[in-house]
């Protein structure tokens, strides 16, 4: 019988990390596409790293300057017992450094797109940064973050390099890409067909939703 346990890891994973993302990528999305500061194109570079950076340099990394045998890694668990490499919350932060663009790169161009004199009346009204944003700018927008809660579910349910890189093989840190990948070490390739099959299921309904997502955006555009 097919064990689903990886399955609801992958899911809790994305969760949390399209709600951390959430939390961070919007106001951050503000004020890198509304706001004029100096360093603002190096900072948006780097945010917009893990698009092109490999998965494996992203997991070397991590576990180089937060395993447990690294300094920061291991003060971090000698005071305060927290462990990053190899469990759910090693794999988490990961997730949310790597899909950190696919949140961010959605609702900047949503924030880009919204009209010059809609600012202009929210200029003229004094309204606060906080109060511009919460009370015109994310209505505005809803779609355009509807669409990046979608690709960071979407990207995150489809991480390997990372999730195996920062999670090993543990039981808490097998999701269910890594599921496939051990199935498929053991020639287990039935039980690899079920996993591969319910993700591409999956998949294909999130990009449809995707897809009407965009459409209707374009159409109310």
């Amino acid at each position: 019988m097919l064990d689903f346990t990886p399955f609801y890891i992958t899911f809790k994973l994305a969760l949390f990390t399209v709600l951390i993302l959430l939390i961070i990528g919007i106001p951050l999305a503000y004020f890198i596409s509304m706001k004029k500061w100096k360093g603002k194109v190096l900072v948006e570079s780097i945010l917009m790293l893990p698009i092109v950076l490999p998965p494996t340099v992203l997991g070397f990394y991590f576990l180089t300057f937060l395993g447990k045998n690294s300094a920061f890694g291991g003060f971090l668990y000698r005071n305060f017992n927290i462990e990053l490499a190899f469990t759910f919350n090693g794999i988490l932060l990961g997730s949310v450094i790597f899909c950190l663009p696919f949140m961010l790169n959605p609702i900047i161009a949503g924030f880009r797109g919204i009209p010059a004199n809609t600012i202009e009346s929210v200029k003229m009204l004094r309204k606060s940064a906080w109060k511009a944003l919460f009370k015109v700018y994310i209505p505005y927008v809803k779609r355009s973050i509807w669409t990046a809660i979608l690709l960071t579910f979407a990207h995150t349910i489809g991480e390997f390099g990372v999730v195996l890189m920062i999670g090993g093989k543990m039981e808490e840190t097998r999701v269910a890409s890594v599921a496939i990948y051990d199935e498929m070490n053991r020639t287990n390739f039935d039980a690899a067909n079920q996993y591969a099959l319910i993700l591409l299921g999956i998949s294909f309904v999130l990009i449809v939703v995707l897809n009407l997502v965009s459409k209707n955006k374009h159409n109310i555009a």
